[in-house]
């Protein structure tokens, strides 16, 4: 049973990994519409979508009762708000990056977005990190250092996006919902203001290209292929251990610096190799040490 269960799991869990790898092929589809606009239709519609599903399955009134709870207590609150603006400015970054030929810049973002937390969980939340950890963050410095040396400039995209999802599931250790009902919230604390902006960008901008029934579809698309993998990855991190889960989270930047390089021809230089070298070195160094750190435990359980 217990074997099953994981089975299950790591099938959910690299289905949502897979959708996340393959999103930029999506976004490409929309490269005419302008990134804000494309954000502000998909935080519009996977709040659409999460309102349908939570009401097919009938947790609204759990998620009523939820918001509610959550009015009263400000920790929550502030979490909740702090969580719905950073994923809406990740989504805005990699939508714009994936538009603008950044997807190899992009994919090095959640390559790092491991060692971020980790950086994150030592200053905020006081961790500890050993010798290999440290090791590990001192090599994937090294590699962003070697792609800011060859661009000469800082590569905002990537550290953007790695520090943004960060922060957000820092956010999200601040909030205790399910996670069907946690999107929900989230989304419903932006959609007002997506929808304003909408409303003014079609009323006012007259030199917007005109919208072609595939592209509408698409826009509305952008709730289900925003909400599903979100579902997926929530019921498969249930099922298996953090070691599965930290192998399988490089499913989706992998596949997306395939698409860059191989499928849009962007531009991999050998700088690039040596940078992705050291963060994929470090990333080995970082989950090698994760596996050590969940061992030690059974060891001394063991002696015991």
């Amino acid at each position: 049973m217990k074997q099953h269960n994981e089975k299950v799991g790591i099938l959910y869990t690299a289905a949502a990994y897979l959708m996340w790898g393959v999103l930029p092929l999506y976004w490409k589809l929309l490269n005419e519409r302008q990134a804000s606009e494309i954000l502000a239709h998909r935080i519009v519609w996977s709040f659409v979508f999460m309102i349908a599903l939570l009401t097919l399955t009938k947790q609204m009134r759990s998620c009523w009762k939820q918001f509610f709870e959550m009015v009263k207590q400000p920790k929550q609150a502030w979490g909740i708000i702090a969580s719905s603006c950073l994923i809406s400015g990740n989504w805005f970054i990699y939508i714009w990056a994936v538009n603008h030929g950044h997807i190899v810049e992009a994919s090095l973002g959640y390559y790092i977005n491991p060692l971020i937390s980790v950086v994150l969980g030592m200053i905020v939340l006081k961790e500890r990190l050993n010798t290999w950890q440290w090791l590990s963050f001192l090599l994937a410095s090294i590699g962003v250092g070697l792609i800011t040396l060859q661009y000469g400039k800082f590569p905002w995209v990537a550290l953007s996006l790695a520090l943004s999802f960060g922060f957000y599931g820092l956010a999200k250790k601040l909030t205790s919902f399910d996670s069907a009902i946690g999107l929900t919230i989230e989304t419903m604390m932006v959609t007002p203001l997506s929808f304003i902006y909408l409303i003014f960008l079609y009323a006012q901008c007259q030199d917007l290209p005109s919208f072609s029934w595939w592209q509408t579809l698409l826009l509305i698309g952008a709730g289900p292929v925003t909400a599903l993998p979100l579902l997926y990855f929530a019921k498969g991190a249930k099922r298996i251990s953090l070691t599965m889960l930290g192998f399988l989270q490089y499913i989706s930047p992998t596949l997306s610096l395939l698409f860059g390089v191989f499928l849009f021809h962007e531009a991999f230089t050998k700088t690039h190799v040596y940078a992705f070298s050291c963060i994929w070195c470090a990333l080995l160094i970082f989950s090698f040490a994760n596996v050590k750190q969940l061992q030690l435990p059974k060891r001394n359980s063991m002696k015991i």
